[in-house]
């Protein structure tokens, strides 16, 4: 019972600048110039004025930056479980040479930060000449080190036999994967989605670097814009905050049973 209060009091905590922000979307953004973030209801002065902006403000460019996020999340999220996990998987159950190596360079890559990797991806990406592209942002990151090394710890606690069940039955190395490992998968795939969700709707540098014109920009870029030393457009970037948050939550609260069992696998044995 404590804990459960404990827990609540806590998530109250954690939600509040939200629901400060949220109320703030809905006013002028002069109140917040002049007040400041306010948990307090005033609901004469409400008004969805502010979320009107994201559609007409600035031609609907706030619209063009959401676009741009979404089919960037869907590269990499897509491109990140598929490619991660089959690498995962192969870490995992195929015994080959220089297998251990591999997953120990897995784990440096893990390591080094990224900011420290984007020199000499710039390069690479400026030569594939994918500057200013929806690939050139994706591309670096499709496969992930972390994704990687999650889905080789877990693929490590499936049985092996129904792999050599399914091999006595004719069932090709894919069959296998597609038709057994991925279905056993699915609290992995859960997990990592919103993981990989998260990472790629948040990224602000190295889409930065990459993408060149206003119509290419991201949603975290294009928020950022609005604050300038020449005046704050507090009306459209409240309303579009609140706005960025809603693709992370539909992904969480669809993924967050298999989110709770592919995070805690492993953790209860026998």
């Amino acid at each position: 019972m404590y804990c459960t209060l404990l827990m609540g009091i806590l998530a109250v905590v954690a939600l509040m600048p939200f629901f400060f922000l949220l109320l703030s979307s809905f006013k002028p953004g002069q109140e917040m110039v002049r007040n400041g973030l306010q948990f307090k209801f005033d609901f004469p002065n409400y008004s969805l004025v502010n979320y009107g902006l994201l559609v007409t403000e600035r031609e609907g460019m706030y619209l063009k930056w959401y676009l741009n996020s979404i089919i960037i999340l869907l590269i990499q999220v897509g491109g990140g479980l598929l490619f991660s996990s089959m690498v995962g998987y192969a870490l995992s159950k195929y015994a080959f040479k220089g297998r251990n190596l591999l997953f120990v360079l897995v784990l440096l890559v893990m390591m080094i930060p990224t900011e420290i990797l984007i020199f000499p991806l710039y390069k690479q990406i400026d030569t594939y000449k994918l500057i200013n592209t929806y690939w050139g942002v994706a591309l670096p990151f499709l496969v992930s080190a972390t994704g990687i090394f999650f889905f080789r710890q877990y693929t490590s606690g499936l049985p092996t036999e129904l792999m050599e069940a399914a091999r006595i039955d004719g069932c090709t190395e894919y069959g296998i994967y597609f038709k057994i490992m991925v279905p056993l998968m699915l609290p992995a795939f859960g997990a990592m989605t919103i993981l990989l969700a998260m990472g790629s709707w948040n990224a602000m540098v190295w889409p930065m670097i990459v993408l060149r014109t206003t119509q290419m920009q991201t949603l975290p870029i294009g928020l950022q814009s609005l604050l300038t030393p020449y005046g704050n457009n507090y009306d459209l970037l409240l309303s579009g905050a609140v706005m960025s948050v809603l693709p992370i939550m539909i992904i969480f609260l669809l993924n967050q049973k298999s989110f709770i069992a592919g995070m805690t696998a492993g953790s209860i044995k026998g």
